[in-house]
């Protein structure tokens, strides 16, 4: 072979064995600047430390067992093997490793030592929790063993005992394999003797270390036994208790018995003796640790299975309440009313705060079209609720979300403009939830660039600029090149913007007969069908106010946040990092330039802290002059004795979500059976500070990970009110909570074994694909109290049924002293009241409401189902649906406009044009609609202020009509209208003050 040729491998192996390294040193260095720049490099040190000590005891572990044992055999190998066929077979393949017998000996317990260390350092998190492990305060009934132990203690025991397992057998393997080849062990031998005696004691001894590891292993499941699955309810049964335990304490004497006679062998040197121990070991498994359960489970327990198991379930309900923290919520027997008269109706008017008809999930199309204001901005799927103070000071239900920036227009989406061009999105878009302009629009509370409105009023100016969020490049540098900041023109682009002006309690909506078709889906225009100037490409970037161009601002990043590219070795490990030559190439990248990364809030707030699991639902909020994202933190646990797992992922999927919750805390298999909402994460939209606040400290899991990472946790009572205002219960939390509540809302054994009373979250009736039924944040007025709150809510039908069972609702507001109380409005099973899926098949089969709905499909307009909310009302349950028209064909400029209103109670359904006028077509049979507060006027007897022919407050309108004008003359003439202004203004005054 030519030289040139022998040398291309190892050249080769050698330059990708250099750029593998590169490429990790560039990441690691790079990690530990990220890390630094954000505050929480103790989190980094912290973690690579601990791998570092786990890799190394591991690997030298590994190491020291296997390589003894592979000394040990080749020091007592036999000095004269005899001949025989198999022996002259083997001495090639010893002519072969002889001569290079030490570097297969360190190749060998080298790869095995750092596969070892590998998976040590995988288990950093167990090996943290049970150094700093923190006491629960209850101990578990059958051991009478504080929870911390089977929560920290024994899964760390477990994944000890492993690695000795693993050691000790490829210790055996490698011996094995070493006498064989040095004649010490022989498949085939004439007189009878297929080992040295020295290859008997090493393989002795080895098996007693085994047989005793068994025996550890034995004791440490009866502790285990908390978790079995063999019982009818997760955790010890019946069987475990009386029968696997005393198994276990008995396979445990036997095994030590067994080691004993494995090390005695050493004396011995007889092959019967450890032959005996392994069969006394595997009979004694079969019968004692097999058979015998067997036998108690099938001949005792399963005759009188709810008698003998009943305190195991009882077990079972507490520790799994306890554990997902639903204990105390609040369960009351709900005799729901089915029928109201018109005059109930006008004295229950009251106890309906705003409903928020806007569904976030539909609207968002509406934000697109009506806010995007250049194609390369964007808005999520699904928006966020989240609750603002209007003029008055008044809290109410709010759509919210931040105008993203998703990157470069198409045709000039390129390295320069991705990166260092179009580095943020640009304010914050709020809505109004219980309102809408006389179209059928959202009206905006905050909208426009730069941003304005009713919030802005509130809230006070704040940064708008958005580094930080869910979309975008997946890393940007500023202080280079002058950055993108926002179209000149936007207000021009969005001048048509519904506000509180334009609302329906000012401008009445049509009647329900008078239900608006989309025209274009008849030829003609509406404004769902008309071109949308936010919905128009943007043109190519151009000089600012030059001719034939968008103006444009631009602005230089004035924050601390990303990493200070402060040297060429630094642009040099980012190129490496992104791979991307362009970082060292552009002249305009400098040592004060900053290089943003890890943008997602989510993302961020999993690498500061690996050890939570986040909620899949972050959502931003104005805080302090700032947009905030805010991100629910939980701490899990698998190890929660007695208390039911499931899977994480499972209970928060819906309408809503895809199953992609973040899982980085989470455990293998995203099975859990403990769950807190201990953490609550903010992320600054700007810099991206992330700032973790310890919102519940009592939490034992959290007190662990706060022991093991010291300092990175911000009190709860550092919290500023602004931030504390927008504080809400997390989604996934909930839905978790939702899914245990289905089966342990039962707290009786008996009734529990039965299974009668099981619930099952409904399906989504509004969905096509039966996907379930998300929960609903809205602000309800609970039964029995007096002001309205901020809540999060979820209906149950009973499991096999579609009639409701029961209506669930956590209040939401952190400045209530019942935040975080679930509540439980369970329903009779002698009333039937109809769930979501009968509530919508009524609404589709209502003939009033088909007159409604028949010309707007006809029309091939597209009708969209919103949200089917439920709440309390009137000692009954209400179910309101808002039903959303959008132009068929009208293209991606046509957005979904709210046309009508569906409601139900009891078994009667209605639609209107308007809450208030479905709610008269429900009760009162097409009065004139009742509206919020108001009773029923008497028949014959004119409004308040004259007779029904006169308007009270015509000056008022005259006086207003001649406000406006002024205004509008103020333009042309300033000192003339000023005057006219002046006097107009006076004369309001006067119609206020009478």
């Amino acid at each position: 072979m030519p030289r040139r040729s022998r040398l291309l491998a190892p050249v080769a192996a050698t330059v990708v064995v250099i750029i593998a390294a590169l490429m990790f040193a560039a990441n690691f260095w790079t990690d530990y600047k990220w890390f630094n720049a954000v505050g929480f490099s103790t989190v980094f040190l912290t973690e690579l430390w601990t791998r570092v000590l786990l890799f190394a005891v591991a690997a030298l572990v590994m190491a020291i067992i296997v390589g003894a044992s592979i000394f040990f055999a080749y020091r007592a190998r036999p000095g004269v093997r005899p001949m025989s066929l198999e022996q002259q077979g083997l001495d090639r393949y010893r002519q072969s490793i002889d001569p290079h017998r030490k570097l297969f000996f360190w190749i060998a317990v080298g790869a095995l030592a750092l596969l070892a260390g590998a998976a040590g350092g995988g288990d950093w998190r167990a090996y943290l929790q049970f150094v700093n492990a923190v006491d629960f305060g209850t101990a578990d009934p059958e051991f009478g063993m504080d929870i911390a132990f089977f929560a920290f203690t024994y899964p760390f025991l477990r994944i000890l005992l492993g690695y000795l397992y693993a050691a000790v057998i490829l210790a055996f393997i490698a011996a094995v394999i070493v006498h064989y080849l040095y004649g010490g062990v022989r498949l085939q031998n004439d007189s009878g003797q297929r080992a040295t005696p020295a290859a008997r004691v090493h393989l002795s001894v080895l098996l007693g270390v085994f047989v005793l590891l068994r025996a550890g292993s034995y004791w440490l499941d009866r502790y285990g036994l908390v978790f079995s699955e063999r019982g009818y309810t997760f955790g010890a049964s019946y069987t475990d208790v009386n029968a696997v335990s005393t198994a276990l304490v008995i396979l445990t004497v036997i095994s030590v018995i067994c080691a004993v006679l494995f090390f005695a062998n050493i004396y011995f040197k007889n092959t019967m003796v450890p032959m005996a121990s392994l069969g006394l070991l595997v009979l004694s498994a079969v019968l004692v640790g097999v058979a015998y359960p067997e036998i108690v489970q099938r001949f005792q327990v399963g005759p009188n299975e709810q008698r003998l198991e009943s305190p195991y379930i009882e077990r079972n309900i507490e520790f799994t309440r306890e554990a997902y923290d639903i204990a105390d919520a609040e369960v009351e027997t709900y005799d729901a009313t089915t029928e109201l008269t018109p005059q109930e109706l006008s004295a229950a008017a009251d106890d309906i705060p705003s409903v928020r008809l806007a569904d976030p999930s539909v609207v968002s199309q509406t934000f697109q079209q009506m806010q995007q204001v250049r194609g390369f901005y964007q808005f999520p799927d699904v928006l966020d609720v989240d609750r603002y103070p209007d003029a008055d000071g008044n809290l109410i239900d709010t759509i919210v979300a931040v105008r993203e920036l998703d990157g470069p227009p198409e045709d000039q989406d390129n390295w320069l403009n991705r990166h260092l061009i179009y580095t943020h999105g640009y304010g914050m878009v709020a809505a109004a939830g219980n309102l809408i302009d006389a179209e059928g629009r959202p009206v905006f509370t905050e909208y426009n660039i730069p941003p304005r409105g009713e919030l802005s009023d509130v809230v006070g100016e704040y940064e708008p600029r958005i580094y930080y969020g869910r979309e975008g490049a997946d890393y940007v540098i500023v202080e280079a090149e002058q950055e993108y900041d926002y179209p000149l023109d936007a207000e021009e682009d969005t001048e048509d913007v519904p506000t509180l002006d334009d609302a329906v309690d000012a401008s009445p909506s049509p009647s329900a007969d008078e239900a608006r078709v989309p025209a274009d889906s008849e030829g003609g225009e509406s404004p769902a069908a008309e071109e949308s100037p936010a919905a128009e490409e943007s043109p190519a970037e151009g000089e600012e106010g030059g001719e034939g161009s968008t103006s444009q601002a631009y602005n230089n990043y004035a924050g601390d946040g990303g990493v200070q590219l402060s040297s060429f070795f630094d642009r040099v490990l980012y190129a490496i990092k992104y791979q991307e030559p362009n970082i060292l190439l552009n002249s305009a990248i400098s040592g004060d330039s900053r290089i943003i990364y890890e943008r997602d809030p989510v993302e961020r707030v999993e690498k500061v802290a690996p050890f939570l699991t986040t909620d899949s639902s972050p959502y931003p909020a104005v805080v302090d002059g700032r947009v905030q994202w805010i991100v629910d933190a939980y701490t899990t646990s698998d190890g929660y004795p007695y208390a039911n797992r499931i899977d994480f992922t499972d209970a928060v999927t819906d309408t809503f979500t895809d199953g992609s919750a973040q899982q980085v805390g989470a455990l293998p298999g995203n099975e859990v059976n403990y769950i807190r909402n201990s953490v609550k994460a903010t992320v600054d939209a700007y810099d991206g500070t992330v700032t973790l606040y310890a919102w519940d400290e009592q939490d034992p899991v959290l007190q662990t990970w706060m022991g093991a990472f010291p300092g990175i946790m911000t009190s709860r009572d550092e919290m500023s009110e602004d931030l504390l205002d927008h504080v809400r219960y997390p989604d996934d939390l909930f839905k978790v909570q939702r899914e245990i509540m289905r089966e342990y809302h039962v707290t009786d054994a008996s009734s529990y074994y039965g299974g009668q009373d099981f619930w099952s979250v409904p399906t989504d009736p509004t969905n096509e694909t039966e996907t379930t039924e998300p929960p609903y944040r809205q602000t309800i007025r609970y039964p029995g109290e007096e002001e309205p709150n901020f809540s999060l809510t979820s209906t149950f039908v009973p499991r096999g049924r579609e009639n409701l069972a029961a209506f669930m609702a956590v209040n939401s507001n952190p400045n209530s002293d019942d935040y975080g109380q679930l509540r439980l409005l369970e329903l009779p099973r002698s009333t039937v009241i109809f769930g979501p899926g009968q509530v919508q098949n009524a609404f589709d089969a209502d003939a009033d409401v088909r007159e409604v709905l028949l010309p707007l499909e006809q029309s091939n307009a597209e009708v969209t189902r919103g949200n089917l909310l439920t709440l309390p009302f009137a000692e009954g349950l209400l179910y309101v649906e808002p039903l959303y028209v959008q132009a068929g064909g009208g293209g991606a400029a046509s957005f979904p406009l709210l046309q009508q209103v569906m409601v139900g109670f009891g078994e009667e359904v209605a639609i209107g044009s308007n809450l208030q006028e479905a709610l008269n077509n429900l009760f009162a049979e097409g009065e004139a609609p009742l509206e919020e507060g108001d009773a029923a006027p008497e028949e014959d007897e004119p409004a308040e202020g004259g007779s029904g022919e006169e308007n009270p407050n015509q000056e008022l309108t005259d006086s207003l009509n001649e406000a406006v004008e002024a205004w509008e003359d103020a333009q042309e003439s300033q000192d003339e209208a000023d005057e006219r202004l002046r006097e107009a203004l006076e004369a309001i005054e006067e119609q206020l003050n009478e």
